[in-house]
């Protein structure tokens, strides 16, 4: 006896958006990335297109990251120091995308001077998109992002974070200059599909904006991301225009920051061994959010990249 699978038919699909261009197309990347662009929920073949697989970015800094957790720090070494070498590093090591991270330095709020060189440098030691995260203080990364933007003219990067508050210098730097904007909202499906619209109302295409819905991780509001990741991307399907914009999640940044990924000693047995800690919880963070829609994963360990990739070719393989 035959039987019938149920399928779901959806009459909306999600945007498909480029990172990175080639010399023909103004830039000077040798590889490109397409994102976006299903028609039905995520790693459900069966019932309608999904044209390209979720990439994975691996998260840097400008300099080194004295905050991150000692295994992190133990498991790059002195590439932190440099940030040309540890981006050869992470594309090395399977990075579809570099997601640079920059801070400001002490004298150098005005102005920074910096910038421009050090986009420069790793878009010279690199081949591979990048995205340009400023520091998360709203003036700083007005000025940083805006230099960033010039440095990198032509290149299509992708440059956050617009949030609701702090949105129109970003989004303008992105027209002038051929980029993408991350809209980033606080786990509020309204608030990100508002945002969405401003910055589409300034004249954005859909094709060149990105949203992170904000991540929570495993143990901390892992289930709530889920659930307004999903309710984004059932919007979506349903033909609601301005929730169809590809989701990223920065994975590392919030797998990584929890007690249980930072803390190496006095804490219960049970929690296992401190180097493989951190791993599974960014791991296990990053799965969960690719089967909620997440187009683009953010992490930070080796090893999390490598089990990464595996789960989605599961994925997509079953």
């Amino acid at each position: 006896m035959t039987v019938q699978i149920p399928t779901e038919k959806w009459v909306g699909k999600v945007h498909e958006v480029q990172l990175g261009a080639t010399s023909a197309e103004g830039g000077t990347r040798k590889r490109t990335v397409i994102v976006g662009g299903e028609s039905t929920l995520p790693f459900l073949h069966f019932e309608g297109e999904i044209p390209h697989r979720p990439a994975i970015a691996i998260e840097i800094w400008d300099k080194k990251p004295a905050e991150w957790s000692p295994a992190l720090l133990k498991v790059w070494g002195d590439l932190v120091n440099d940030v040309r070498r540890w981006a050869e590093r992470a594309v090395q090591i399977g990075a579809d995308i570099i997601a640079l991270k920059l801070t400001p330095s002490k004298g150098e709020e005005k102005g920074y001077r910096g910038v421009k060189e050090t986009v420069k440098t790793v878009l010279e030691a690199v081949d591979v998109p990048l995205i340009v995260y400023g520091p998360g203080i709203p003036e700083a990364d007005n000025e940083m992002l805006v230099e960033v933007a010039e440095a990198g003219d032509g290149e299509r990067l992708a440059l956050g974070l617009c949030e609701d508050k702090n949105y129109r210098t970003i989004v303008a730097a992105c027209l002038a200059h051929g980029h993408i904007a991350i809209g980033r909202a606080p786990i509020d499906v309204n608030i990100q599909k508002q945002l969405n619209i401003l910055i589409s109302d300034m004249g954005l295409p859909l094709d060149r904006i990105l949203m992170d819905p904000t991540t929570g991780s495993l143990g901390y509001g892992l289930e709530y991301t889920y659930s307004v990741m999903e309710r984004l991307r059932l919007a979506a399907l349903q033909g609601d225009r301005m929730t169809q914009m590809p989701m990223i999640c920065t994975v590392g940044e919030e797998a990584w920051r929890v007690k249980e990924s930072k803390i190496p000693e006095g804490v219960p047995t049970a929690w296992g061994e401190f180097e493989t800690r951190g791993v599974a919880w960014e791991t296990i963070t990053a799965a969960t959010l690719l089967t909620a829609g997440a187009d683009i994963v953010v992490l930070r360990h080796p090893q999390a990249v490598e089990a990464v990739k595996q789960t989605i070719e599961d994925l997509i393989a079953h």
